[in-house]
């Protein structure tokens, strides 16, 4: 009934631990999160693009426009690439965060499993040493025996 008990705690705990790596996953944008990703993407990529293009017929077409100096479309265009960059970074460093996460949650697991696995170890050493000096030696034998 006790070997029942734990491995229903130990059950328990399994599932703790998979709803946190699922809660932790959702977090940080697993598969909820990538058409919004998407999105984001092309949004970035199609406002970069027009500036860029703009900026180029502006160029091409002598276009002077007195209210607009002539390289704020391109300062605008490297300023949306940097925070692009400054989201992947962010993006990233949730990923990383994740891996150090789960890494460390294998870590404690192997570290309670050795624990276990040398209290497991000491108790066969005790039990084999207890045998070992309850067991009668053949001389004792042989004078219990009949001649």
């Amino acid at each position: 009934m006790d070997e029942i008990e734990t491995l229903r705690k130990e059950l328990e705990h399994y599932k703790a631990e998979k709803e946190k790596i699922r809660t932790v996953v959702g977090q940080i944008g697993g598969a909820t999160k990538r058409r919004r990703n998407t999105m984001i993407n092309i949004f970035f990529l199609a406002i970069v693009m027009l500036a860029f293009f703009f900026d180029l017929l502006r160029h091409l077409l002598k276009w002077d426009l007195p209210y607009l100096p002539p390289t704020l479309i391109l300062e605008i265009a490297v300023l949306l690439v940097s925070l692009k960059i400054i989201w992947m970074m962010h993006n990233q460093a949730k990923v990383y965060h994740f891996q150090f996460w789960i890494l460390n949650s294998i870590e404690f697991q192997l570290n309670m499993l050795s624990r276990r696995l040398s209290g497991m170890n000491e108790a066969v050493q005790k039990f084999a040493t207890e045998k070992t000096t309850n067991i009668p030696s053949d001389s004792s034998r042989a004078d219990q025996q009949p001649r």
